[in-house]
């Protein structure tokens, strides 16, 4: 096995940063001794107990998330590549790198969208490239939501000021194509933002209104509205459910038919919905 390009593994945006969690699922003893051997040299990643099968997986996953999932596709019972759609279905799934002996399951990897496909025997070279990428994404997805986070701090600060400095809204006034028009807070099902105007969503309907999705949302009852999204306001016996959306994401289905998406840090209040 090659060894040159080990000096490579601790690079200075990693250097100092806690370890990334990765699981092994493969039924192969070799394959998996290989991976725990090529891991173990990298003290940047921190290795969980491997797994032989997708529900051992399963089970691994429940009691330790991992970041990174390098996942053999040919495994007795649940295939890679399903446990792999199942995994991708649910909020804050791991990175999914497939690691096999054979190449035809390639497109359909990528269709999960797989950060990766490597080919068995592994070399450093290769084995280092794949971990080097999943390192960014990793540290991009923890930028992003670190962002979010403080961007989701200020704007709720913002609009609770705002909110004790105004009164609670009955009723718009829209400008529709016909004129003006009353519209009750009342008929309001859900709130999203569009540039400098909020879409209200009605029974059957939706109109445009020129206001800020922060300005309108302080001044909602918050007895019967819940802020799902920075750009989406829902009233609460509206939702119906809660599911992950097609890109995996979380999002509340109305009783109208309408899907809106979740973000991480509103999630935990619409799960109160639900306790």
């Amino acid at each position: 096995m090659n060894t040159t390009t080990l000096s490579n593994c601790v690079s200075p945006s990693t250097a100092g940063k806690r370890p990334r969690t990765v699981l092994i699922v493969d039924d192969e003893l070799p394959a998996v001794a290989n991976l725990e051997w090529l891991l173990a040299r990298r003290p940047h990643w921190r290795l969980l107990p491997s797994c032989r099968s997708s529900e051992q997986a399963r089970i691994q996953l429940q009691a330790t998330p991992a970041d990174l999932v390098l996942l053999d596709i040919q495994m007795p019972g649940q295939s890679g590549l399903e446990f792999a759609r199942e995994l991708c279905q649910q909020p804050g799934a791991p990175l999914i790198v497939f690691t096999t002996a054979y190449d035809e399951h390639a497109l359909s990897a990528f269709d999960i969208f797989a950060l990766d496909y490597v080919l068995k025997p592994f070399d450093d070279e290769r084995f280092d490239r794949m971990l080097r990428r999943a390192a960014q994404m990793l540290e991009l997805n923890q930028q992003a939501e670190l962002n979010g986070a403080v961007h989701d701090y200020l704007r709720d600060r913002a609009a609770d000021e705002a909110a004790q400095a105004a009164p609670l809204l009955e009723q718009l006034v829209v400008r529709t194509a016909s004129g003006l028009e009353r519209v009750s807070v009342d008929e309001i099902e859900w709130i999203g933002a569009a540039g400098n105007y909020v879409e209200l969503h009605l029974a059957g309907r939706v109109v445009l209104h020129r206001t800020t999705i922060t300005a309108i949302a302080g001044r909602l009852p918050a007895q019967d509205f819940v802020r799902v999204h920075r750009t989406a306001v829902v009233r609460k016996c509206a939702i119906v459910g809660l599911r992950s959306d097609s890109d995996g994401a979380p999002a509340v289905r109305l009783a109208q038919g309408d899907t809106v998406r979740v973000s991480a840090s509103y999630l935990k209040q619409v799960q109160t919905l639900f306790a």
